[in-house]
């Protein structure tokens, strides 16, 4: 099923990532500028994430020895330190996330490096140390981000959807490599409803949910690949939800073979595994295409009656 495995540390099946987009409420203050502030039960859900799940999810770590990583917006390590200094001191990844999840796709590439930037600049100051890894706000990826990312020295990006396992996209100026999610894997389908976010769906148990996220690891464990959950605080960390994340975890330990790691450490191995020759990444060449795609009609082929 997967052509080109990569090959795991210590003969692992799997590799797994869980991270966590720390989002709180700077998605809404981005969807509502002028009334965010009045929208107070909005709020309170969204801060939920920083001041109770991030407690919560670090905790389950700790007890399984899990190091993890979470992809915040800067503007949010701004606002929550005391969620972010927790984060790092349990020696966490903190990954670029925009500065306030601001829509790659609606900037032009002056102002999307200046984001870009301007996050760098904050997580250095939080973490000492500038991020390797990035994933565009809703997955937004522009025509600009690549070319972006590997100018101010980012290692990989986990915001593409185009292949099972880690691949390379390569632009003219360097290489990134793109460690792949897809909506199956993300908590947003399964659970939000936020009619303020402009997004409603019927919520479904947590066991429901997790039938799906389970159905993808096994299919990535029997078949060598890699599994990333693309959770969300404020998500996935409710109460009933995070419990049956608890229950995933452990199947996956009893399962057995499985790396877990941070996205980071992911990036780094499949790097490392391209030098020495034991795996050739797939690669995609950077960008799809050199100009917007557009179809005229052509009279010669209308069809005759």
């Amino acid at each position: 099923m997967i052509k080109n495995p990569v090959p795991w540390p210590n003969g692992a099946r799997c590799a797994v990532a869980i991270t966590l987009d720390m989002d709180a409420d700077s998605i809404l203050h981005l969807e509502h500028p002028d009334d965010s502030l009045s929208r107070v039960a909005a709020l309170s859900m969204l801060r939920y994430g920083p001041e109770v799940a991030v407690p919560r999810i670090l905790e389950t770590y700790r007890r399984y020895g899990l190091k993890q990583t979470f992809f915040i917006p800067a503007w949010c390590i701004e606002q929550y330190p005391a969620a972010v200094e927790a984060i790092l001191k349990d020696g966490h990844e903190l990954g670029h996330h925009g500065y306030i999840h601001e829509n790659p796709n609606e900037a032009g590439r002056e102002d999307q490096e200046y984001w870009i930037q301007r996050s760098i600049a904050v997580i250095e100051r939080a973490s000492g140390r500038r991020p390797r890894g990035y994933r565009a706000p809703l997955y937004n990826f522009s025509d600009h981000t690549a070319d972006l990312l590997v100018q101010e020295g980012i290692v990989y990006d986990a915001s593409l959807m185009g292949d099972d396992i880690p691949y390379i996209l390569r632009t003219k100026d360097g290489d990134l490599v793109e460690l792949p999610g897809h909506w199956g894997v993300d908590d947003w389908p399964p659970y939000v409803h936020a009619p303020d976010l402009n997004f409603s769906m019927p919520i479904m148990a947590p066991p429901r949910a997790m039938e799906i996220f389970r159905a993808e690891f096994d299919a990535q464990w029997e078949h060598g690949g890699f599994w990333v959950g693309i959770w969300h605080p404020f998500v996935s960390g409710r109460l009933a939800r995070w419990c049956e994340v608890d229950r995933l975890i452990q199947y996956m330990l009893d399962k057995g073979g499985v790396w877990f790691a941070t996205m980071e450490e992911i990036a780094d191995h499949v790097l490392a595994c391209a030098k020495d020759g034991s795996y050739s990444p797939r690669v995609d060449a950077w960008p799809y295409y050199a100009e917007p795609v557009r179809v005229t009609m052509d009279p010669k082929l209308r069809a005759v009656r």
